[in-house]
């Protein structure tokens, strides 16, 4: 029996394949899943792209030369070797681009584990963390979907306001962000909206996704990048999620000292990636970048699991109503769906209103 991966050219993310490789018997203390439903969004394609900066490639190893991309999704256990993980039982955490994982479950409790594989022990616990959805109280088996395409991408943005917010949004009076039909920008701008009112939400895209940034509902004002210079001069944060250097450029030299701070999250531009961050010295402050993993053990040692869980549940359950009828989602079956549609995103042209859940 074998299994299927999907193994992508780490320097060539465009040269993607259906791999088969020889299932191994299963380790003592080990649990074998098998992959019922991931997401692709674009967060997916930044894994790719800082796959050996942030060691996202080190996940789920592959040969030399290649790489498993990282989902977020639903899989359930067909054989144990732990007397604590049952067979039948349904988890949701980081998995591969692939139909099946092995994992050795350590630090058991009620709702969840953490997988202790040895080449994953270097990585943020974030991404080793499974959730058990038998004692989850996020879990909704009617929005298993949408927890996928918005649920981590929604975090991210939980986690950037909260930042923010405790900075005092470092005197700003405006946030700025770039790729505002991104998931993880429509998140970051509804907590905005919840707990800092006070702060102007403009969102920058191009003009083909204006429509459906506008009918989000989530900014304040929604400007097409050709339009930058409509951009009020006032003290500003951004948050750039494109990581297209040119436009960070022109957003520091638009606002010059008027921008209090700049945050760089992710890389959606695939084709500016080779200068993430920026080549160049720009006006006003240095770019910083937000590694949410970070940010999110700092937020969970500052409150504590159960509180900190509580807030993110509540902010996170105001996104689902604005966020309610932005996306229609697609099911897509098998692995060669998957790579389709990577290869789609890695390219640019997957539609901001289209959720894509894979079923491998």
């Amino acid at each position: 029996m074998s299994i299927t991966q999907v193994h992508v050219r780490k320097n060539a993310l465009t040269d993607a394949v259906l791999a088969e490789v020889p299932l191994v018997p299963l380790a003592e203390g080990a649990v074998r899943l098998v992959i019922e439903s991931f997401s692709v969004t674009a967060n997916n394609i930044t894994y790719a792209v800082v796959g050996d900066g942030f060691k996202y490639w080190d996940f789920f190893p592959a040969p030399d030369g290649s790489g498993i991309v990282p989902m977020w999704g639903h899989a359930q256990v067909i054989e144990s070797n732990h007397a604590d993980i049952a067979v039948g039982e349904r988890v949701y955490g980081y998995l591969p681009m692939a139909s099946h994982l092995d994992v050795r479950p350590g630090r058991i409790t009620a709702s969840g584990f953490m997988d202790t594989t040895d080449y994953r022990q270097p990585m943020s616990p974030v991404y080793n963390s499974y959730t058990r959805l038998a004692a989850d109280p996020e879990h909704d088996p009617a929005r298993e979907a949408e927890r996928m395409i918005f649920g981590p991408l929604f975090r991210t943005g939980f986690l950037i306001e909260y930042f923010l917010r405790a900075n005092d949004w470092f005197g700003a009076e405006q946030l700025v962000v770039t790729s505002a039909s991104s998931k993880t920008a429509m998140g970051l701008a509804s907590v905005a909206r919840q707990h800092s009112p006070g702060i102007r939400r403009i969102g920058l895209t191009s003009k083909g996704n204006v429509a459906f940034v506008e009918a989000s509902g989530l900014y304040d004002e929604v400007i097409a990048y050709d339009d930058l210079e409509r951009l009020p001069v006032l003290r500003s944060v951004s948050v750039d999620f494109a990581g297209n250097a040119e436009l960070l450029g022109q957003l520091h030299r638009h606002f010059d000292a008027a921008l209090a701070h700049s945050a760089l999250v992710g890389v959606t531009h695939i084709e500016a990636r080779s200068t993430f961050g920026g080549g160049e010295a720009m006006p006003g402050p240095k770019p910083a970048l937000f590694f949410a993993p970070d940010h999110a053990v700092a937020f969970f040692k500052a409150h504590g699991a159960e509180e900190g869980g509580k807030l993110v549940a509540a902010a996170w359950s105001e996104f689902l109503k604005a966020a309610e009828g932005t996306v229609a989602i697609e099911r897509h079956k098998g692995l060669e769906a998957a790579r389709t549609v990577f290869l789609e995103m890695v390219s640019g042209k997957v539609d901001p209103a289209k959720g894509i859940v894979i079923e491998p």
